[in-house]
């Protein structure tokens, strides 16, 4: 099974289109769609043209969609940070970033059906607080000039926040824009951990945001915290755990960092001597896992939770949402998931704006998504989200032979402990300790 670009978009349109559960069951819970295959899968061969194609097809099946937007700038130069963002103090460098990012949303317009609603829309970054209220305002207005956002209210719009960058007067501009979620990186709450990582904010920043987000009636807020940082321990991860505990956000999600300095140079500032151990870290992640489901927490897989009542509910409305659209990604580096192909813009801000000034769109690669890319893709989730998985089910959903076709990934799951095999059945050891890029690695990416 390859993933090379076919002479025509590969149909997808297959009534058998598996259920998360390797049939044709409902949708789990879970507020985001499956990582198979990464951007790392991307290839150059895969041109701008392939993805005006893909996205011609991509009408033709109608999915609602959903906007991700990269807002690359960030006022302070974290040195943990994986995302290379532009750090500068300059806000007035994101007008132009605007203006070119408005110009893609032109040329992306060209090869989608207008009546296709947006759903859902998401701001990461970098820092999108970085941008000033009236940047803000602006970046909403060119979109809903561009495209057609929903306006009900289970419209599903997200913003990414740095609490150093945010006050109460932001979030009050957010939620008169249209946003009903909240992200906050916190990262870690201890002074030493954050000293280490150049990332000094307190406590109180988080609290005061969290008590105006309650009032104004975000729909969902969602803290983020890191296993891995410099100067972490088991102890005094678990006390960073009891003071966001303590604040009650609907969700939680623990990510895990990757020390990569070759790749991400501020990490060079990181010795990797203050790194705490593979054996710390998974300490950290079972006593953490532990104390969520004794606080009332239930883990939704892919290294994210969510407190039961309405939390728990909002999370698989969510997730039902967004495994059924088609993801657009804009910014540079941004990457878009359709049904039958993924693309990934430029991640270089000069080759970003050339291709843009040049009158193209920026992709930089991307993949035709292969029968195989989709089998993985829905076995992980499947382990991920709900534990366990029917390796017949799944094979009947994709018409094939699901242990054959994945014989060398279920080889490699065994025997790294990731999982047991009863016949056709796998289950998930030590459910909601595993990291989700250990799964996916266990399955590899094939070439692209």
């Amino acid at each position: 099974m390859t993933a090379s670009a076919p002479a025509d978009p590969p149909a997808h349109a297959d009534p058998r289109v598996p259920g998360p559960d390797g049939g044709a069951g409902d949708a789990v819970s879970s507020p985001v769609p499956p990582g198979y295959p990464g951007a790392e899968a991307c290839s150059p061969a895969f041109t701008a043209a392939d993805y005006r194609r893909a996205l011609e097809h991509s009408n033709l099946r109608g999915r609602p969609l959903s906007l991700a937007l990269r807002l690359p700038f960030c006022q302070h130069g974290c040195f943990h940070c994986a995302r290379q963002p532009v750090v500068t103090s300059d806000r007035r460098r994101a007008d132009a970033y605007l203006s070119r990012l408005d110009r893609e949303m032109v040329l992306l317009g060209r090869h989608l059906d207008a009546g296709r609603e947006v759903q859902a829309l998401h701001w990461g970054g970098g820092s999108p607080t970085f941008l000033t209220l009236n940047q803000m305002s602006d970046l909403i207005d060119r979109l809903d000039a561009r495209f057609r956002l929903a306006r009900g209210r289970d419209r599903d719009f997200g913003i990414e926040i740095d609490p150093r960058d945010a006050d109460v007067f932001t979030l009050r501009h957010l939620e008169a824009l249209g946003f009903n979620r909240l992200t906050l990186n916190v990262l870690d709450l201890d002074p030493r951990v954050l000293q280490a990582i150049n990332r000094p904010q307190s406590r109180g920043l988080t609290e005061r945001l969290l008590d105006e987000a309650a009032r104004l009636g975000f729909r969902s807020l969602d803290l983020e915290l890191t296993i891995g940082l410099p100067r972490q321990s088991t102890e005094g991860f678990a006390a960073t755990l009891e003071q966001v505990l303590a604040m009650a956000p609907a969700r939680l999600s623990l990510f895990s960092y990757v020390h990569r300095p070759d790749r991400f140079p501020p990490q060079h500032h990181i010795p990797e001597g203050d790194l705490p151990g593979s054996e710390a870290q998974r300490a950290m992640r079972r006593a953490a896992h532990a104390r969520l489901v004794d606080a009332g927490y239930v883990h939704l897989g892919w290294d994210r939770y969510a407190r039961r009542g309405g939390g728990l509910k909002d999370a698989g409305t969510q997730w039902r949402r967004r495994v059924g659209h088609d993801v657009l990604g804009l910014g540079v580096g941004a990457v878009s998931h359709l049904e039958g192909a993924m693309a990934r813009n430029a991640v270089r801000l000069a080759e970003f704006e050339a291709a843009l000034d040049g009158g193209d769109l920026p992709t930089a690669g991307g993949r035709w998504l292969s029968m195989d890319d989709r089998l993985r893709a829905r076995a992980i989730e499947t382990l991920m989200t709900r534990r366990t998985l029917d390796l017949e089910a799944l094979g009947q959903a994709f018409a094939l032979d699901a242990a054959a076709e994945l014989a060398t990934a279920l080889e490699r799951l065994q025997a790294a402990g990731l999982v047991t095999r009863r016949g056709p059945r796998l289950d998930l050891v030590d459910a909601g300790t595993r990291w989700a890029r250990e799964l996916t690695r266990a399955f590899g990416v094939a070439g692209p």
